[in-house]
């Protein structure tokens, strides 16, 4: 069995999805072949790409930032879960159809129960309501959350996800109110978004702090955060089991998250 399936997205160069991907497709036998289209340097829109790799047989794709939400106008119909979420980061090609799912929310779960899991849930404040920062305000709320904080620069973003996930959720203006623990689902900390979304003086070592950054594993906020004593949580959880869900949906085969995150643990940053 031989498939093509790729990663739309800005700056992605470093993606270890490929890698991942291909080499769970040999350990299943798959000939399976993972391509970026990176619009830093690939200049067509969004539209012109999904409509390029479905023609060229393409099982489907992954979205990554800046596409999470401007994709779901290009397809034909998404999940219950990325319907609700408001955010796609996998779209399958079903015949003529372009099927949206998130397997963000997810993987974020999965990696946070590995990581975290005895991380106090009352309250928590996240950081970003982009397409990334919808997914992971579900998995919070999956996970237990209390009372959820949501930051944005753009508070119209931080007021639509906080309706979305209902009474637990409030928008605030800023990072000052008492909270157990940050996450930060902003790029910020990405090697092509250096610094961090969390200023430094406002975390102390009762804090935990997550962020669904993996390149690189350490980033800015992690670094200081670890620096505190803060127990912390490096994006490479999400991912492997992001990347182990989409796999599933590309080829119809369950993947081995385990092998995965060996695949991705082999990089160095």
């Amino acid at each position: 069995m031989s498939i093509k399936v790729g990663l739309i997205g800005q700056g992605i160069s470093a993606s270890r999805s490929p890698a991942m991907h291909e080499a769970e497709g040999r350990r299943q036998g798959v000939d399976l072949c993972y391509d970026r289209f990176d619009t830093k340097d690939d200049h067509r829109s969004l539209s012109e790409l999904l409509t390029t790799a479905q023609a060229d047989g393409y099982a489907g794709l992954n979205i990554t930032h800046p596409f999470k939400q401007s994709v779901i106008g290009l397809l034909d119909q998404t999940s219950d879960a990325a319907r609700q979420i408001g955010s796609v980061n996998t779209v399958v090609f079903d015949g003529t159809k372009r099927i949206g799912h998130n397997t963000d929310c997810p993987g974020f779960a999965q990696g946070f129960g590995e990581g975290l899991a005895d991380a106090a849930l009352e309250t928590v404040t996240l950081v970003g309501a982009g397409g990334a920062g919808l997914a992971v305000g579900f998995a919070l709320r999956d996970l237990g959350v209390q009372n959820l904080l949501i930051v944005d620069r753009d508070q119209g973003m931080a007021q639509t996800l906080a309706a979305r996930l209902g009474t637990i959720a409030e928008a605030v203006p800023d990072m000052s109110h008492p909270t157990q623990g940050f996450v930060n689902a902003t790029p910020m900390g990405m090697a092509s978004y250096p610094g961090s979304a969390i200023p430094a003086n406002i975390l102390t070592q009762d804090h935990w702090v997550a962020d669904i950054v993996y390149f690189p594993l350490e980033t800015e906020l992690l670094r200081h955060a670890r620096a505190l004593g803060c127990a912390t949580l490096s994006g490479a959880g999400m991912a492997v089991h992001q990347a182990a869900l989409s796999f599933e949906l590309f080829t119809g085969q369950k993947a081995d998250a385990t092998q995965m995150r060996a695949t991705f643990e082999a990089f160095t940053n």
